[in-house]
């Protein structure tokens, strides 16, 4: 399984992208399904535990830049002002934060882009009620388009810039989104083209070398990106791009990035004088 249109066809006659990624991860392994659910399961309680973590406002970073700044998003009437996406937000910036203090996180696909589907899906949950088997079977959905994504173009910032990593993660949220909310696999792969088509060409330009500024912000900008692209998809727009062209497309922009805007510490937020940290 290489593309989202092969991962599309499987998933089709199963009525779900993470069905269809939970039968390919027991053939790979040879594991039992109960298993692959297990470990599955294991990484959204470590998703929640991060996000909790990552809410504590006495937490810094030992550069001092970032730390106790989610707290701040879920102080009373923060959160709540925007609904869903504030606190999808917060929870992203969290889980973002938790990473930089050095918490344990789930790399999804990404340390730099870890906050934005647990705060995708977890802030849904809140707002929705859905099950940790659904999240749980979202999260599967998700790894399907991580898994497209990686063999045709690179999670790795170093290589294709920040869209490689946030951009990934928000396709995988969107993806993982549109299914959470009842959409077909073609809705779950349209979702994730249009986060992708949106993040475009975003650069990795990490201030002082450190997976902090701006990456633990554009964990709260890649989830509005999600959030956005589900809503699009679910509500029948269908992206004019094919999801697997979107990737080859991020490749060759990542490819075309100069080394000052990928990981180098060289260029854009990187160069900034009087970074204000």
């Amino acid at each position: 399984m290489r593309t989202m249109a092969e991962w599309v066809a499987a998933a089709r006659p199963l009525g779900s992208l993470g069905e269809a990624a939970v039968r390919w991860q027991m053939a790979q392994s040879g594991e039992s399904r109960e298993t692959v659910w297990a470990r599955m399961r294991s990484r959204l309680e470590v998703m929640r535990a991060s996000v909790s973590a990552g809410l504590d406002p006495s937490l810094k970073s030992v550069s001092g830049m970032v730390g106790g700044q989610a707290s701040r998003m879920m102080a009373p009437g923060q959160a709540e002002r925007f609904g869903l996406l504030g606190r999808a937000c917060a929870y992203a910036l969290s889980v973002a934060e938790s990473n930089a203090c050095m918490g344990k996180i789930v790399a999804a696909p990404t340390a730099g882009s870890c906050g934005i589907l647990p705060g995708a899906l977890l802030s849904a949950q809140e707002a929705g009620g859905f099950s940790d088997d659904a999240l749980v079977m979202a999260l599967f959905a998700a790894a399907a388009v991580g898994h497209a994504i990686a063999l045709q173009a690179t999670v790795s910032g170093a290589e294709g810039g920040c869209q490689a990593e946030c951009g990934t993660a928000a396709g995988m949220a969107a993806a993982a989104l549109a299914q959470l909310y009842g959409g077909t696999p073609e809705m779950s792969a349209h979702a994730c083209a249009f986060a992708l088509m949106n993040t475009l060409g975003l650069v990795c330009d990490p201030v002082r070398g450190l997976v902090e500024v701006p990456c633990v912000y554009r964990n709260a900008g890649g989830v509005a990106q999600a959030l956005c692209a589900a809503q699009m998809a679910l509500c029948g727009l269908a992206c004019p791009i094919g999801c697997d062209q979107i990737i080859l497309a991020m490749k060759d922009v990542g490819d075309a990035m100069p080394p000052s805007l990928r990981e180098t510490g060289e260029g854009g937020c990187a160069a900034c004088a009087g970074c204000g940290v």
